[in-house]
């Protein structure tokens, strides 16, 4: 899975990040049928204690006409295990993770269910969630 997300976010990545993006975010959505796909997002604001901060998107960077679509026969948590691996993964590893950690946050989560905090950087310190 990670190979999938690193090549799909990387293409993302090549569009420059507005200004205003503050932090990143992933929407989740099960598709039916086993089918699963993932947007990614720039908002406006970064909110650990507010899940809200996610509607606050400035841009979408191609990906709602282009999202990451997966055929996978599992439950939504384990979709969602695997999708927080990868992105983990990603932001140590990936080819553009330095974009992410320079922004407040990264959050992934299903869009009518609750974010999780991958990245939050803090005091001027990064930390993980």
């Amino acid at each position: 899975m990670f190979r999938t997300v690193s090549e799909w976010l990387d293409v993302a990545l090549e569009a420059p990040v507005p200004d205003e993006v503050a932090a990143f975010g992933f929407n989740l959505y099960e598709d039916g049928d086993c089918d699963w796909s993932m947007e990614f997002i720039g908002a406006s604001e970064f909110d650990p204690e507010n899940e809200d901060w996610l509607c606050s998107e400035v841009t979408d960077f191609g990906t709602r006409d282009k999202p990451l679509r997966w055929h996978r026969e599992a439950g939504w948590e384990e979709v969602l295990h695997d999708i927080v691996r990868a992105l983990k993964e990603y932001l140590k590893n990936g080819k553009h993770a330095d974009i992410l950690k320079a922004k407040s946050g990264v959050g992934v989560g299903f869009v009518d269910g609750n974010i999780e905090i991958l990245y939050a950087k803090t005091d001027g310190q990064y930390g993980d969630s």
